[in-house]
């Protein structure tokens, strides 16, 4: 699907197809990427990927966003779930780059997406024995709100018995003081879709699902051509079509070496990549405020409120398999529980609260030293073939990285993107995602007896649409109001109802079972991707 116009209501037929759209198929959607002459092929769908598409179509160039599997199938879903400055960064000095991320976070919590991502309190617990001490943070966390104009408050010291008023289950033993400043959380695979949505509706053709089997050169030999598209396969149907475009963007994150081997089988390795693994559990307890515990020097462990449950992590070690395989180990799941222990009562670190694992890959420049030390910038290189390829950075500056990647398309040598695009800077700098609104009044109107269609629907429901879709969670509740089978939950144990299937396969081009189940949803990190949840969604898939 490439297109999202919408109709009037969802197409309504009883022992039939139910759609919330005019859906374009994947036979449509491939035919439109093969028959046109873009400007740009973008290769991966991750937010890297996703964030050139978005500007690149705001600045009227005709795009195109293909990705082998999922958007954000990959390390785009498998992070921290953080905006942040980067508190760590202040160490090293780097205090201008504090600011930036600062700026880039506050951005896309207040302005571009405050429906997807929220303000955040953070612990930073201060034990007797510990890497720093209580001045030391204490001036670290006030620098640090400083630098984001304390916008979030002015990060201070607290008291070890205020801290447990709003972290019940924090350790107390040997803690000496808590360091207070303020970030940003997100979940990042929904903010990576509304990116992926607000480039469609800007006039990108995007597919996923769409493997690159080969790059196009405008010459019969790769050695001396320039590259000037991709043959690509549908993994879904086995189909082969090729999408040509003046310039192509590399952005498949830890698969980036890959394809510039495509281009030139002897391309030197650009990169490194290190492996951050993540453990969600069940809460036994609210938190008020997440805890950032120094494990040494350089490093510091997670537990973060998140989605009503408390996520974990996270590590940080070389990784030399293949990309496609990475997964939490045994020696993952001991290292987070037993790092998370610092500062984590052993109560809520029970294995039996476990209900997900996950990793993911940060993409690193090449070089020696320790991952841990290794500066998290975005690696750009060009190839022999003209083929631009762009990897790593933070998710924090990921609109940043848009515009910059933007910069350098204008600038290639060849043929240039500069005359066929509008300037960077005449582009709206806060432009907002899909649904912006503020999630609580979205919410009380959810609840409000005249703004849903569904006089039953629970709080939680409420409060997750309203977090997961802003204003489109209207959209979703019109729909169950008009197909009440829709209006039940896709599990009793979670907030999610079936409408939202139906609306992630209509609108947020999901294929599979995972797809809905691990990045349009929570129920697969909630651990309740049951036999039977998965035969239900299945079936809504099916139901085209």
């Amino acid at each position: 699907m490439t297109t999202l116009q919408h109709v009037s209501g969802p197409e309504a037929n009883p022992t039939g197809p139910i759609h919330f759209t005019e859906r374009v198929g994947r036979a449509e959607a491939r035919e439109q990427l093969g028959n046109a002459q873009f400007d740009l092929l973008v290769i991966g769908g991750g937010i890297l990927g996703i964030s050139t598409a978005w500007h690149a179509a705001q600045s009227g160039l005709r795009v195109a966003l293909v990705d082998a599997g999922d958007f954000a199938g990959a390390t785009s879903s498998a992070s921290s779930k953080l905006l942040h400055g980067g508190l760590r960064y202040l160490q090293t000095g780097a205090v201008k780059l504090v600011a930036e991320n600062h700026f880039e976070r506050r951005a896309v919590t207040r302005q571009v997406a405050p429906h997807l991502s929220r303000p955040l309190k953070f612990y930073l617990p201060v034990y007797k024995g510990g890497p720093h001490g209580a001045a030391k943070l204490g001036a670290g966390v006030f620098a640090y709100s400083a630098l984001s104009g304390f916008g979030d408050g002015v990060g201070h010291l607290l008291s070890p018995a205020k801290a447990r008023a709003a972290v019940p289950e924090l350790r107390v033993k040997d803690l000496k003081a808590v360091a207070v400043y303020g970030d940003s959380q997100m979940n990042d695979a929904r903010m990576a879709l509304m990116t992926t949505r607000a480039a469609a509706e800007a006039g990108a053709s995007v597919l996923n699902y769409a493997e690159v089997t080969g790059l196009r050169f405008s010459r019969k030999h790769s050695t001396d051509g320039r590259v000037s598209g991709a043959d690509l396969r549908d993994k879904i149907d086995g189909t082969e079509f090729g999408v040509n475009a003046h310039v192509v963007l590399n952005a498949t994150g830890p698969w980036v070496d890959h394809l510039r081997r495509m281009e030139n089988p002897a391309a030197d390795p650009s990169i490194r990549l290190s492996k951050g693994a993540h453990l969600v559990l069940k809460r036994t307890a609210d938190w008020g405020a997440a805890l950032a515990t120094p494990v040494d020097k350089y490093r510091i462990t997670f537990a973060l409120p998140w989605e009503d449950m408390l996520l974990l992590g996270t590590t940080d070690e070389v990784y030399e398999g293949d990309p496609g395989q990475v997964s939490p180990t045994k020696a993952d799941f001991k290292q987070i529980l037993d790092e998370a222990s610092l500062s984590v009562r052993s109560e809520q670190l029970r294995p039996e609260l476990i209900t997900y694992a996950f990793a993911g890959l940060r993409v690193l420049p090449g070089g020696p030293g320790a991952t841990s030390k290794a500066k998290r910038e975005t690696v750009v290189t060009e190839g022999r073939g003209g083929m631009l390829s762009v990897a790593g950075g933070k998710w924090t500056t990921f609109r940043h990285i848009g515009r910059t990647v933007m910069k350098k398309l204008a600038a290639l040598p060849g043929y240039s993107l500069g005359a066929e695009m509008e300037p960077m800077a005449n582009l709206p700098h806060r432009l907002p995602l899909p649904g912006i609104a503020n999630p609580h009044a979205v919410e009380h109107r959810l609840l409000s007896d005249g703004g849903a269609p569904l006089p039953n629907l629970g709080e939680d429901t409420a409060k997750h649409l309203a977090t997961h879709y802003g204003s489109l969670a209207f959209d979703i509740t019109r729909l169950a109001g008009e197909h009440p089978e829709l209006a039940e939950r896709v599990h009793p144990d979670a907030p999610e109802i079936m409408a939202q299937v139906v609306y992630a396969r209509d609108v947020e081009w999901a294929e599979t079972a995972d797809d809905v189940l691990r990045r349009r949803t929570t129920l697969m990190i909630r651990g309740l991707d049951t036999p039977e949840v998965r035969a239900r969604v299945q079936a809504l898939l099916d139901r085209k």
